[in-house]
């Protein structure tokens, strides 16, 4: 009994190659690009993303203990040195969770943001010691970083967003 075999039109004789062959021609591209990198970048990113999203849902509960916090010291008698310091704290929290829905948003990191959490960091570890009993080095070298900080602020309006004739969505070629 003979098995007729059909092909398909513009099909060559090498399409209908026995096993083996195929497997000579495998073994004759290089190992590096045998990868799907579009494939394993895409699942990557989405690591990427799942992390990001629990970072989210730990500072959202950071927020909601430090709250139940405040309120349970406002019930006592009150330190308002450390009811500020804990409200300032907060406002640390939730402009990191705000750099972390842009980056979700975005697929980046805002500069904008992350320097205005490093100010309101800085000025709150100044607030909570008290100026009064920093040292002069101490409070020179935070004026010092402010400064840097403001001229950061103020140079990032004036940037583009990437750098001229850099495309980082082009691939290379």
């Amino acid at each position: 009994m003979t098995v007729a075999r059909f092909h398909a039109p513009g099909a060559t004789a090498s399409d209908h190659a026995p096993p083996g062959a195929a497997r000579t021609a495998e073994r004759a591209v290089p190992w590096h690009q045998q990868f799907r990198r579009p494939q394993i970048v895409q699942s990557l990113e989405a690591v990427q993303d799942l992390i990001a999203v629990s970072l989210c849902v730990g500072l959202f509960c950071v927020m909601a203990l430090q709250l139940k916090t405040i309120f349970a010291s406002l019930l006592t008698t009150p330190q308002f040195h450390a009811i500020t310091a804990d409200i300032l704290f907060i406002l640390i929290l939730v402009e990191l969770f705000r750099l972390l829905i842009i980056y979700l948003q975005e697929q980046r990191v805002s500069i904008g943001v992350s320097v205005e959490i490093a100010i309101v960091s800085v000025l709150r570890e100044v607030i909570v010691n008290g100026v009064l009993e920093t040292d002069w080095q101490q409070i020179l070298a935070v004026c010092l970083f402010l400064a840097t900080a403001a001229l950061l602020m103020v140079v990032r309006v004036w940037l583009p967003p990437t750098f001229a004739g850099v495309d980082p969505e082009a691939r290379a070629a």
